[in-house]
């Protein structure tokens, strides 16, 4: 007996999309070839997702699954395997969709609840596998539903609440369930209707104003907010205007708050009952009129010297009958100087400061606007002077100089003057400084600075202030230059092309150190010294110095002198030398002729 398998298939009926509720059937079938006809036992097993869902053995080729109702959760992965004789074979994979959803069931914890309490449900899909998604519904006569969602991941129900608001009395609530399937949303159809009553634990307050809403500052308002509440216990009255709480009551029914009425009381007053979770509010608008207008204080001057009168006048526009008292503020709190409409004083520096006045009826009582009032006090001369140092300064460095006022009501206003160019204003309390970036030698012609504030003897001017200079670079000559003959003289010049008098000239010769050979001050900006005999020692490298008050050494740059051996002396030496080579000469000629003239006396005498 000899059998295989030509293949194991797998089909859904009436299709693989079934409307939920509707029948199902699963169906296995094994296509076999026998060699001969033998019957055969077949094992079939149903999967869905993985899971068995269904077994049989039959001889027949085909198994069936029937499913008479079916649901969300059937929607899954079928696949079939059939075992005979020892072999096995599994058929491919369909997918089943079961469109749909079953319709919930909500239920509610209380059917009749209290304003300010909270409505809980429960929103069930008994036939339904999660992840689900719920939706809750808040129904309300005349207004939009509110609609709250919460996601279930591993439960096929769940519970939410509302809170009752004021104004909330039938309420309907329904809900219903959505769900993913291969990335297309279903939704179930919405649940049955729940009605919740709700009860007033307390009716909404009235708000009264007494006498009247409204009324003239200075009057005495009474506000009264009462309710009826069912239970005192919990209670609460609170009255507020702009947020403000201005009064409070516990366990009581009605709050009772008076006050002499002003401006700043018109507005919109709210009364607010509270007990647990329930809140009830009414309004109020009240008005309240001028009993006066605001005074206004007016000044005879806001800027006057020190010593001078000032009157201050306080003034109501059509209004007499009031209290009026003259007031210097103070950050300590307001000085009284005078219960009148009128002050008259003579003013000192400390007089500066604002000003108001106060008028006061039937107890109500307004300010004016502050006025500034600005006393001064002279600037005295000011002195002008070097920041950080006496006044002396380098060619080309920067000079910074300080205008300081010792005394004088500030803001004074400060002049620096270079001769007779201004280069800068600054405006501050007792000082001021400029910077003069670069000096030239012409700038000899002085600083100076002026100081002048509100004060009516006006502009003060500083003494000149005559500035110190010294050019950057030295320079030495001499006479002769580079040579001068061993015992002769020689005259150095040393000089600076600019310079403040009196300048101070060093003369040094460089060896392995530096030798002084001269120091001199000179109102002049060259000098000129002579060195009477100069030997060979005094061979060498040269240089001169120049500082001045400035306190700042320039330098020249080095010379070199060589010291030479003197004509006669010259002359000596060669006198010394050639005298011995001439004697030797002449006395080498002496003896030739000589010897010549002995050689010819013999032969004279024998011719003859």
């Amino acid at each position: 007996q000899v059998f295989t398998f030509n293949s194991v298939e797998i089909k859904v009926l009436p299709s693989v999309k079934v409307a939920n509720g509707a029948r199902m059937s699963v169906v296995c079938h094994a296509d076999i070839s026998k060699s001969t006809n033998f019957q055969l036992k077949h094992n079939f097993t149903i999967f869905k997702n993985g899971k068995l869902v269904f077994m049989t053995v039959s001889d027949k080729e085909d198994a069936q699954y029937e499913i008479p109702m079916a649901r969300s959760s059937d929607t899954g992965e079928y696949e079939c395997t059939v075992e005979a004789g020892r072999k096995t074979k599994s058929s491919n994979s369909v997918h089943v969709w079961v469109t749909g959803m079953t319709k919930p069931i909500l239920t509610a914890e209380k059917k009749e609840v209290l304003e300010g309490e909270v409505v809980k449900l429960r929103c069930e899909l008994p036939e339904e596998a999660p992840p689900l998604y719920f939706f809750f519904q808040k129904i309300k006569m005349n207004s939009t539903p509110k609609l709250k969602s919460v996601f279930e991941p591993y439960r096929n129900f769940s519970v939410m609440e509302f809170s009752v608001e004021e104004g909330d009395n039938i309420l309907q609530f329904d809900c219903f369930g959505r769900r993913y399937v291969k990335l297309e949303l279903e939704s179930s159809e919405h649940s049955n209707k729940t009605l919740v009553t709700v009860r007033e634990p307390f009716i909404k307050p009235t708000l009264n104003a007494k006498p009247s809403s409204n009324i003239t500052e200075g009057d005495r308002i009474q506000f009264e907010c009462s309710t009826v509440v069912a239970q005192m216990h919990g209670i609460e009255i609170i009255l507020q205007k702009n947020k403000k709480i201005l009064s409070s009551v516990r366990h009581e029914k009605l709050l009772k708050y008076s006050a002499v009425a002003t401006l700043e009381d018109s507005g919109e007053y709210l009364c607010k009952v509270e007990q647990g979770r329930a809140s009830k509010t009414t309004k109020l608008n009240v008005v309240v009129s001028e009993l006066f207008p605001k005074p206004i204080l007016s000044a005879s001057m806001s800027k006057l010297d020190e010593n001078k009168e000032l009157t201050l006048s306080c003034s109501i526009s059509g209004f007499r009958k009031a209290n009026v008292s003259i007031l210097q503020k103070n950050s300590n709190g307001d000085i009284l100087l005078k219960n009148s409409r009128n002050l008259t004083m003579r003013v000192n520096v400390n007089d500066s400061g604002s000003y108001t006045c106060k008028a006061e009826v039937k107890g109500i009582v307004k300010e004016s606007k502050p006025v500034r009032i600005n006393v001064y006090a002279p600037v005295s001369k000011p002195t002008l002077s070097v920041v950080s140092g006496p006044p002396e300064v380098v060619l080309g460095k920067p000079l910074r100089l300080i205008c300081h006022s010792v005394t004088g009501t500030p803001p004074i206003t400060f002049t620096f003057y270079k001769g007779n160019e201004v280069k800068k204003t600054v405006i501050n309390d007792t000082y001021a400084t400029f910077l003069d970036e670069n000096i030239r030698q012409n700038d000899r012609r002085g600083y100076k600075c002026d100081a002048s504030n509100n004060h009516s003897s006006g502009i003060k001017t500083s003494n000149t202030l005559n500035i110190t200079v010294i050019g950057k670079n030295a320079s030495l000559g001499s006479i002769p230059y580079g040579e001068v003959e061993d015992g002769s003289e020689i005259a150095f010049l040393c000089s600076v092309k600019e310079g403040s008098w009196p300048i101070h000239f060093k003369i040094f010769r460089k060896t392995d150190h530096e030798v002084l050979l001269f120091e001199t001050s000179e109102n002049s900006d060259r000098l000129m010294w002579r060195k009477a005999t100069m030997n060979r020692q005094d061979t060498g490298t040269y240089y001169c110095m120049a500082s001045n008050r400035a306190n700042v050494d320039v330098k020249s740059h080095p010379i070199t002198i060589s010291v030479i051996l003197a004509a006669w002396k010259k002359g000596v030496i060669a006198a010394f030398v050639l005298i011995p080579i001439a004697g030797a000469v002449t006395l080498t000629l002496w003896w030739f002729l000589c010897k010549k003239k002995k050689a010819k006396g013999p032969s004279m005498e024998m011719s003859g």
